[in-house]
C-alpha cells in the first residue's frame, strides 16, 4: 500500500498496530530487524531510530559508533504472517551515522544507490527481474532440519507429485498482501526444489522483493513444519539453487540501444564480481554442474550458458545472468552489475561472438576459446581481490568482509 507518513501515523492508530518492524540487511542480505512501539514512529520518520551496530554479525564488527536507521516509507506493508490482535508493520530503512551521512562503509543498499546516481548522471536506467530457487526439506522428531525432500517430484510437475504446490501458492499469496507481486512460480528439477520468479522492477524495490519473499518463504515453510533451504547444493547430487537476474538498460529516451555494450562490460568483469555473487565454497559446488553454467559466455538460445539474450528488442529487452545463487546478497549484486554495464557502454567494449551451441557437447578445441568462471572460492577472491575495478566501485569494509581478508 502506498502511503505518505501522515496516512502511516494513521493508519498505524486506525487499525490497532503494536508494533513497527524497522528492517535491514547484513553485508551478506541477511535481514534484520528492530522493532519499535507506534509511539516512537513519528520520532522515527523525523529524527530516526538510532542503534548498536557493533553486535550484528557480518555487519558490525569493529564499528563502534551508532548508526541510525530512517524508515522509508514507500516500503510500508503489513506483515501477514501475524496475529490479528498483535498486528505488525514493516518498512524498510536506510542507514546513516547520526549527521546523516549515508553508510556506505558496510551498506549493500547505500552502495546500490550511489550505483544508480551513477547510472542517472549517465543518463540510463536500469531495471530487474530476479529468479529465487529454494529446496523445502522435512523435520526430525526434535525440529530440526533434515536433507529429506518435501516430495521426489521433478521440473514442471503437477501434484500429487508435486506435494509443494498448495504451499508455494501459500507463498505467494502472503507476499502480495505486502505489495509484492510474484510473476510466476513452479517445481524445479530437483526434489523439493521450488522456483519463484519476479518480473521487472526498479533496483531497489527488485531488492527489497527479494528480501521480502525470503523471510515469507521461511515463515511459511516453518508454519508447515518443513525448512526452507537457499544454499547454493543442499543435495550433492541434484541441482543447486540458482538465482537468475535479469538485467535490463534503457536509456533516458526509452531506446535499449545500448544493451550490447552492457552485456560486454558485464561479461567482461563477471570473474572479478563472482567472488561476491558467489560467496560460499559451497557455491562453487553448483557451477559447471546440472545446468550451472562454467564458462563465461553469452547465447540468444541455450539458456543454460553464463548470459542468455532472447533476441527480442523492446522496452524491457534484458539479459539474463545465471552464474548467481540463492545466498546472493541482490543489492550488492545489482549495484555490481549496474558499474560494470556503465563501464561497457562508457568504452563502448565490443561484444564477443555469440555461441549458439551446446557447450556440454562441444569439443576442446571450441572451448579453449572461452574463459572459465573461478572454479573455487579461493581461485574467485584471488581474481577480485587484484581487480581494480572491484577496487574502484566496492567499499574496503565490504571487499575484507566478503573476501574474509
Amino acid at each position: 500500500m502506498r502511503l505518505n507518513k501522515d496516512e502511516i501515523m494513521r493508519f498505524v492508530k486506525d487499525n490497532n498496530v503494536k508494533t513497527i518492524h524497522l528492517s535491514f540487511c547484513d553485508i551478506y542480505g541477511n535481514e534484520k530487524n528492530i522493532e519499535i512501539m507506534p509511539e516512537e514512529l513519528r520520532g522515527a520518520f523525523e529524527l530516526g531510530i538510532p542503534f548498536n551496530v557493533s553486535e550484528v554479525k557480518n555487519f558490525g564488527e569493529g564499528i563502534y559508533r551508532n548508526l541510525v536507521l530512517h524508515p522509508e516509507y514507500e516500503t510500508f506493508s503489513d506483515m501477514p504472517w501475524r496475529e490479528t490482535d498483535d498486528r505488525a508493520v514493516r518498512m524498510f530503512c536506510s542507514m546513516t551515522y547520526a549527521d546523516g551521512t549515508p553508510f556506505v562503509r558496510r551498506g549493500t543498499k547505500s552502495l546500490l544507490k550511489q550505483a544508480l546516481e551513477e547510472a542517472d548522471k549517465s543518463g540510463f536506467e536500469f531495471f530487474f527481474s530476479t529468479e529465487i530457487e529454494f529446496y523445502l526439506f522435512k523435520l526430525d522428531e526434535n525440529g530440526n532440519p533434515t536433507k529429506e525432500p518435501y516430495d521426489n517430484a521433478g521440473l514442471y510437475d503437477i501434484p500429487p507429485e508435486d506435494k509443494c504446490e498448495s504451499l508455494r501458492r501459500r507463498m505467494c499469496l502472503a507476499v502480495e498482501k505486502m505489495d509484492v507481486f510474484p510473476n510466476n512460480t513452479f517445481h524445479e528439477a530437483g526434489p523439493g526444489q521450488n522456483k519463484i520468479t519476479f518480473n521487472y522492477n526498479d533496483p531497489l524495490t527488485a531488492g527489497n522483493n527479494v528480501t521480502t519473499l525470503k523471510a515469507i518463504i521461511k515463515n511459511e515453510a516453518a508454519n508447515s513444519g518443513l525448512y526452507a533451504d537457499f544454499s547454493p547444493k543442499p543435495l550433492a547430487d541434484q541441482p543447486g539453487n540458482g538465482f537468475h537476474i535479469g538485467v535490463s538498460v534503457r536509456a533516458d529516451d526509452g531506446t535499449d540501444t545500448k544493451t550490447a555494450y552492457a552485456l560486454s562490460g558485464m561479461l567482461s568483469h563477471i570473474r572479478e564480481m563472482t567472488a561476491f555473487l558467489n560467496p560460499f565454497e559451497e557455491s562453487y559446488k553448483r557451477l559447471g554442474k546440472l545446468g550451472a553454467p562454467r564458462y563465461v559466455s553469452w547465447t540468444s538460445e541455450n539458456r543454460e550458458q553464463l548470459f542468455c539474450v532472447p533476441e527480442t528488442v523492446g522496452k524491457y529487452r534484458l539479459a539474463e545472468l545465471r552464474s548467481s545463487d540463492s545466498t546472493v546478497n541482490p543489492y550488492l549484486a545489482f549495484a555490481l552489475l549496474i558499474f560494470a554495464s556503465l563501464d561497457g557502454i562508457k568504452n563502448e567494449l565490443e561484444l564477443p561472438p555469440v555461441a549458439n551451441f551446446d557447450m556440454d557437447t562441444a569439443d576442446e578445441a571450441t572451448l579453449a576459446d572461452y574463459e572459465k568462471l573461478p572454479n573455487s572460492f579461493e581461485e574467485a577472491r584471488s581474481i577480485a581481490m587484484n581487480s581494480e575495478f572491484i577496487k574502484q566501485y566496492v567499499p574496503e569494509d565490504i571487499i575484507k568482509m566478503y573476501l574474509k581478508l
